[in-house]
């Protein structure tokens, strides 16, 4: 009886030291997906990023494409220019020009009116779009990282890491938990044109290496307001940027 008792003891002994050597901390999964989008040598190289593609917005007259053109430049400057047509809801041509310098924000939307960023958005623009990566500059800015277990993403199995910021929307990220690449972020926000606040979840589909770096060429974004599928077609880096562009005309 007593070899049996040792011999379970021991069983357990061995399964708690698997589980403390397979169990991983906010830091270890943050580097390792550092590691899989191309590592931190490949993204310092990066200062500047131009994109474009098609944006594809589900209304209830059905799906309406656009255009979308993205800039970003380090160390946190961003610019979103959406133009669409939507003369089938009776509202003519969109035009949304979102512009970030790093400090502040501006928004040129033809349908809303032009404003200021203030709140929440403005916060999430401030904490979490730093550019190449915001993996590599969170703890500078004073944003709290936990690791709090797994869950699914579709058929995936993710990391789940929760970025706690000092003000602003806590952002929730998943990370597959087998090529540690991001697969989706969720995070809510007030939008006071609604005067709501609105969870808004974004996959990220389609990674493909540009100048050594992965990131992703499709991507869903998800909420109870809008529903969109941005499809990027040519990406470069290191273009020479405007400054101006970042900036309330």
């Amino acid at each position: 009886m007593r070899a049996v008792s040792t011999r379970v003891a021991v069983a357990f002994l061995l399964l708690a030291s698997a589980h403390v050597a397979s169990a991983q901390t906010a830091d270890e999964v943050v580097e390792k997906s550092l590691t899989a989008v191309g590592g931190r040598t490949a993204l310092a190289k990066l200062k500047s990023r131009s994109a474009s593609g098609t944006i594809t917005l589900s209304t209830p007259a059905g799906e309406i494409e656009g255009t979308i053109e993205l800039l970003n430049a380090a160390p946190n400057k961003s610019r979103t220019l959406i133009k669409a047509d939507l003369t089938a809801l009776g509202a003519g041509q969109l035009v949304v020009d979102q512009r970030f310098n790093g400090t502040s924000g501006y928004v040129m939307d033809s349908l809303q009116g032009n404003r200021d960023m203030a709140g929440s958005q403005l916060d999430m623009l401030r904490n979490g779009g730093s550019f190449p990566h915001p993996f590599l500059t969170y703890k500078e800015m004073g944003t709290a990282a936990k690791l709090t277990g797994k869950e699914k993403v579709g058929e995936r199995e993710a990391y789940l890491l929760v970025f706690e910021p000092t003000s602003g929307p806590v952002v929730r990220q998943y990370i597959d938990a087998e090529t540690y690449l991001p697969l989706r972020t969720v995070v809510k926000f007030d939008v006071p044109q609604l005067g709501t606040e609105v969870e808004q979840t974004i996959d990220f589909l389609d990674y493909r290496e540009v100048d050594g770096v992965k990131m992703p060429f499709r991507l869903r974004a998800t909420s109870s307001v809008q529903n969109f599928t941005i499809a990027l077609a040519k990406v470069e880096h290191n273009v020479q940027v405007d400054d101006t562009l970042f900036s309330k005309p």
